[in-house]
């Protein structure tokens, strides 16, 4: 074989594993959601710093893992209260200029924590309403975030490789971000990881207001917020594939999410280390998040992703429960991954499914019920494992919390007979799922059931 015969399969070869692994970046196609990717990316890493500094800030000043729990609370309790109402407002408004406006104020948060911290005047009731301050805005940002995907993609052709692409790099930031934080508190203070998490919102500003506004239609007459709230509530009640995965994150969210608040306690006083132990126990986390969130990216289609869920939902409790046991740096590191791959893969799939089935026109409603589940729920938890973790010590507490979660998999894995045929019909719909009967034997035998 001549050099240049050589060269030209040698090409091939390299054109053909480029393009097998292609649909993994697919919805990086998109101008707008290259933007947002690129200043997310740098903004998420001082979002998560500022996670750490807080819960170790807290931890300093207060040496309490109920006052851990009742910051956790005041910080997501906006998300219960207001989330519908949130959802209807994004419906009605411009999700372009929303972010724009909720991250300026996401700035402005940051920046005056930092100059509270590095001034040695913040106090614990500061921190209260800052907390406070952060979760109303959140409120409205997390939602509009959701709903925005969808956009910048231009529908739902790509929706789940979004979806997968934003989750792989929040948590990226969240393996990076928590190092530098903790490594940072160590050498200084927590007002540093402040600034610089303020500073770098300048990132997602910028790529935000550099984006090119898809045509907005005609708003049509709205009947009202009470009769819109109405709306969207009917339409979640009477979808059972969306009712139920909701349901299976109410366990999930209420008692599994928020044991990230006891990770200070657990860094101090179970594995017997600092601000950098945080730092590593949270990295841990987002390197098992991290991880789920490229497999999704590798996935070329949503089906599948319903019967994952429960099977998700049980590595996450099963790996709290074992956390629970460990006095082990090295082995709490390696539970913790678990634990972060089967809550990242149970929420990515959610999302992605729940994005699918979805229509446009109640995208923001519906998606605000979703944050009411991830984020409105999680400040009830916050303050149930703060106060059980005074109680019975942080172990014993995220051991309970593991066994919630299972309950919860186990009572959606009886139903998902009933899911998958109600949600068969809409992908048939939407040319997701192929209609002949050899089509859904294959798939059958392949154990994606069809859906």
């Amino acid at each position: 074989m001549s050099d240049a015969s050589r060269d030209g399969a040698s090409g091939g070869g390299r054109s053909f594993a480029l393009s097998k692994y292609s649909h993994a970046w697919r919805a990086l196609r998109h101008r707008n959601f290259r933007l947002f990717v690129t200043g997310q990316s740098i903004s998420v890493v001082g979002t998560w710093m500022t996670r750490v500094a807080m819960a170790w800030l807290v931890y300093r000043l207060t040496h309490s893992a109920w006052m851990l729990g009742a910051i956790g609370f005041a910080n997501q309790m906006p998300s219960f209260l207001l989330a519908p109402v949130a959802g209807v407002a994004i419906d009605r408004m411009d999700r372009r200029k929303l972010l724009l406006g909720t991250q300026a104020l996401l700035m402005m948060h940051s920046l005056l924590l930092a100059a509270l911290t590095l001034t040695h005047t913040i106090t614990v009731p500061m921190l209260f309403v800052l907390a406070v301050w952060q979760g109303l805005v959140n409120t409205l940002d997390f939602p509009t975030r959701q709903s925005f995907t969808a956009h910048m993609v231009g529908g739902r052709e790509d929706i789940q490789n979004a979806i997968a692409i934003i989750s792989s790099m929040m948590n990226t930031a969240r393996l990076v971000g928590p190092s530098l934080g903790g490594l940072l508190i160590a050498a200084t203070s927590e007002g540093w990881c402040f600034l610089v998490d303020g500073l770098s919102f300048i990132a997602v500003i910028t790529s935000i207001a550099m984006m090119t506004p898809s045509p907005v239609e005609t708003p049509r007459q709205r009947p009202g917020v009470v009769a819109e709230l109405k709306e969207g509530w009917k339409y979640v009640s009477g979808s059972l594939p969306i009712r139920s995965i909701l349901m299976l994150f109410f366990p999930i969210c209420l008692l599994g999410w928020p044991y990230t608040v006891l990770m200070p306690v657990f860094a101090a006083q179970v594995l017997h280390g600092g601000p950098h132990t945080l730092g590593f126990l949270m990295g841990a986390i987002g390197v098992g998040a991290g991880i789920s969130a490229v497999n999704m990216a590798l996935r070329k289609s949503v089906r599948g992703l319903v019967g994952q869920l429960p099977w998700a939902a049980l590595l996450f409790g099963v790996s709290l429960i074992c956390f629970g046991l460990s006095h082990w740096v090295w082995l709490s590191l390696v539970l913790l991954l678990g634990a972060g791959f089967g809550l990242m893969r149970g929420n990515n799939g959610t999302n992605i499914v729940m994005q699918t089935l979805i229509d446009d026109e109640v995208r923001g409603r519906v998606m605000s019920y979703y944050t009411f589940s991830v984020e409105g729920l999680a400040p009830w938890g916050s303050l149930t494992l703060g106060a059980l973790a005074s109680w019975i010590g942080v172990q014993h507490t995220v051991m309970v919390s593991g066994t919630v979660v299972i309950l919860g998999a186990l009572w959606f894995r009886m139903r998902l007979g009933r899911i998958r045929e109600a949600i068969r019909p809409i992908y048939v719909r939407l040319g997701i799922r192929p209609e002949d009967a050899v089509a859904e034997a294959e798939l059958v035998d392949e154990g994606l059931g069809g859906v």
